[in-house]
């Protein structure tokens, strides 16, 4: 899968924020389907010791269309969360979007 425009941005702001990237595409299979979710990454967490899981599915929005762009990111985070539901349900699915492709959808 073609990485999008920002990737390495995402990647380089998680690293510099105490994250270690575990997997540079996350691949799992759930139910025979195979899913592709752009990172994984771990955080070890202060005194608790109690480590945070994370997946990042990282889009762009450089298509003309942006709500096209939209409802592709969507229904990919919809499917991308149900997988890990089912395998890995303590790792939490973020998407990963520039902040005026989130003003405009997400809030």
């Amino acid at each position: 899968m073609t990485k999008d425009r920002f990737h390495n941005i995402v990647r380089n702001a998680l690293e510099k924020d105490g994250w270690n990237i575990t997997a540079d595409p996350y691949e799992i299979n759930v139910d025979d389907v195979d899913f592709e979710i752009d990172l994984a990454a771990e955080q070890l967490l202060g005194a608790e010791r109690e480590g945070r899981k994370i997946a990042v599915e990282i889009k762009s929005f450089i298509s003309p269309s942006n709500v096209s762009e939209f409802h592709t990111a969507l229904g990919q985070f919809l499917n991308d969360r149900d997988a890990l539901d089912k395998i890995e349900p303590d790792r939490l699915l973020y998407l990963a979007v520039r902040l005026p492709v989130c003003e405009t959808f997400f809030q």
